[in-house]
């Protein structure tokens, strides 16, 4: 048979035929290499959007952890509430005005606005009222059966509840509308205390509508750890209602702070800032004059003046505040001159009209002049002259050594937030002469009130300076302790027979000196006044009274500090104002923690009166 010759076009379309199934081949592998690709290599995010397209994720908040007082007091907890949501495109067309009107009267909402929001018909979701009471959910749950209005959502809430009300507000702080910390423990401790959210799972369609048919699925929420304090509730108490009366007593302007702490641990037993505030509503102004002045005011003038007093009575001003100690200090300069070899306790000082230095002249308050005095006696009397003669004793690289080593340059790193990241102090290589003189007896330096309490701690105890801390234990949501929270010890400030000298010398203030106002029938006390003059404010009158008081001073277990920040009463000395508190407070918590009384009060101080008493001294002239 002849072979039959292919034509040109012939091979042009085999050719062209093997190219278009090349291509093909191709082209089908492709797509399987694309296949697989999403099958496996990304099928979880497609699933994910599958899943977020046929779900609707509501979430359920967790509890907070609840805190309480060492003696077992609930002080926060969680109270339910309910939040309302609507689904414009859920709602009945013709039931949208009905609607707008029936819930505005009910959650005394803008009519014309909610009726804006529900006309929306591409919204799936829009807030209507957060945090609401069982009245106002029934209310609103009623309404919509009544009427046959669909698409409003009424979820199950948590908000945080404070039993006690306005007591220990300044420690605990207050949580925002999202349940998250913003001031006091609730803040150091937001991670701990805040819970895991569970969830609820809806099955919509493909518009968003909730399907008749659906089923729900629910991860249920986590409650967060909790907190065990070692704020006795009592002793809180004593604080707080004796803190309280003085401040209305003596009309105290610029509030009052009251601290108790264990002199051996750190541990702080109560703590108070005066005036204090609700943290259930704590954007109402609690102090009724600082209200009154922000109500009379209008537009930005308001606004402004309303987020200070906010800011003001949120502030813990026992460990955010720098303050001059005045001559409560002098317990420090005294301690510091004994420990390290300057003086004596039978060191004697000389105090005349006054004392000139670097040609600044200094004289005691009132202008007394206590004349020749033991080291004992010019604490007894607070003089200024026999301090600054102390200090140069001491000499400013001794005695800027001795306040770094009493915590006075740092924070004292208690587990309490917004502490000042550093006090206002001389270096020794910027202090001169009138600077060693006017900080000697307490003037001239700013540290915290919390940083004075935990120093002269450290004078009484043996000479250990205790990191003070308010919490003790984490605990788990079912109560048992997750973790114990032991003292530290930050270091060894003093020998412990300077620390001996110290006590029997505040118990000689308190039994003949300025401190008799702080004296307990049954128990010895030491303590120190001081009166100091605020050097940078405007008001040239303007003082801060204050006491600190040890008990049992032979045995040392409690002290008590107290600073009312200019009162306006018949004096301003610390040692008529603020000792009585002390002395309140002490007995009571004394008694109250089970320690005997073992001797009857001296007579001679029931018979002094308070105008007998020596003034504190810490004000001075410039030459």
């Amino acid at each position: 048979m002849p072979k039959v010759l292919r034509t040109l076009p012939e091979r042009g379309f085999r050719r062209r035929a093997r190219t278009v199934a090349v291509l093909f081949c191709a082209v089908c592998l492709g797509l399987a290499v694309r296949l697989f690709f999403l099958q496996v290599r990304t099928d979880g995010f497609y699933a994910d959007r599958a899943q977020g397209q046929q779900l609707r994720d509501t979430v359920v908040p967790a509890d907070r952890g609840r805190i309480y007082s060492a003696d077992g007091l609930l002080l926060a907890a969680n109270s339910s509430c309910w939040t309302l949501r609507a689904s414009p495109r859920e709602m009945p067309e013709e039931k949208l005005t009905l609607a707008a009107h029936g819930l505005a009267e009910i959650l005394a909402l803008d009519e014309a606005a909610l009726l804006e929001k529900f006309s929306d018909r591409r919204s799936n979701d829009c807030l209507l009222r957060y945090r609401v009471d069982r009245a106002a959910a029934d209310a609103v749950r009623d309404f919509c059966e009544e009427n046959s209005i669909t698409g409003i959502r009424i979820n199950q809430d948590s908000k945080r509840w404070y039993p006690q009300g306005a007591f220990l507000a300044s420690v605990l702080g207050f949580t925002n509308v999202d349940n998250a910390g913003v001031a006091g423990l609730e803040l150091k401790y937001d991670e701990l205390l805040t819970g895991e959210n569970g969830a609820v799972l809806t099955a919509v369609n493909a518009w968003g509508y909730t399907l008749e048919q659906s089923y729900e699925t629910e991860r249920f929420p986590t409650e967060g750890d909790g907190l065990r304090l070692t704020i006795d509730s009592c002793i809180q108490h004593y604080l707080e209602n004796a803190l309280s009366y003085a401040v209305q007593e003596h009309h105290v302007a610029a509030r009052a702070v009251g601290i108790v702490m264990d002199v051996n641990t750190g541990a702080v037993l109560a703590m108070s800032t005066t005036p204090s505030y609700d943290p259930n509503e704590p954007r109402v102004i609690a102090d009724t004059a600082a209200r009154n002045t922000v109500e009379a005011l209008t537009g930005d003038a308001r606004k402004a003046a309303l987020q200070l007093a906010q800011q003001t009575q949120w502030r813990n001003k026992a460990v955010s505040d720098l303050y001059e100690p005045g001559s409560v200090f002098k317990l420090i300069t005294c301690a510091a001159a004994l420990d390290a070899g300057a003086i004596t306790k039978h060191s004697s000082f000389y105090c005349g009209e006054s004392i000139s230095v670097a040609g600044t002249r200094f004289h005691c308050a009132n202008h007394k002049r206590h004349g020749a005095q033991s080291v004992t006696q010019a604490l007894e009397n607070s003089c200024n002259q026999s301090f600054i003669q102390i200090g140069a004793r001491l000499g400013r690289e001794a005695f800027c050594d001795y306040f770094a080593a009493f915590g006075l340059r740092e924070p004292t790193g208690i587990d309490l937030p917004a502490e000042p990241k550093k006090s206002l102090y001389y270096t020794a290589d910027r202090m001169g002469p009138v600077e060693l003189a006017s900080c000697a007896f307490g003037q001239s330096s700013k540290i915290s009130y919390l940083e004075m309490a935990a120093a002269i701690c450290a004078v009484v105890n043996g000479g250990k300076l205790m990191q003070p801390y308010v919490v003790s234990e984490i605990l788990a949501p079912d109560g048992s302790t997750i973790e114990q929270l032991a003292p530290v010890c930050k270091r060894q400030v003093l020998k412990a027979e300077t620390s001996q000298t110290m006590r029997e010398m505040m118990e000689a203030v308190v039994l003949h000196g300025g401190g008799r106002n702080a004296q307990i029938p049954g128990y010895r006390v030491g303590g120190k006044s001081g009166t100091s003059q605020k050097l940078d404010s405007a008001d040239e009158k303007a003082r801060i009274a204050s006491f600190v008081a040890v008990a049992p001073i032979d045995d040392p277990q409690f002290l008590c500090l107290v600073c009312l920040d200019e009162p306006h009463s018949w004096t301003t000395a610390g040692g008529s104002l603020s000792a009585p508190v002390c002395a309140e407070v002490l007995e009571q918590t004394l008694v109250y923690r089970g320690v005997p009384r073992t001797t009857e009060a001296p007579a001679a101080s029931t018979a002094e009166t308070a105008a007998d008493l020596p003034a504190d001294g810490d004000s001075f002239d410039g030459a």
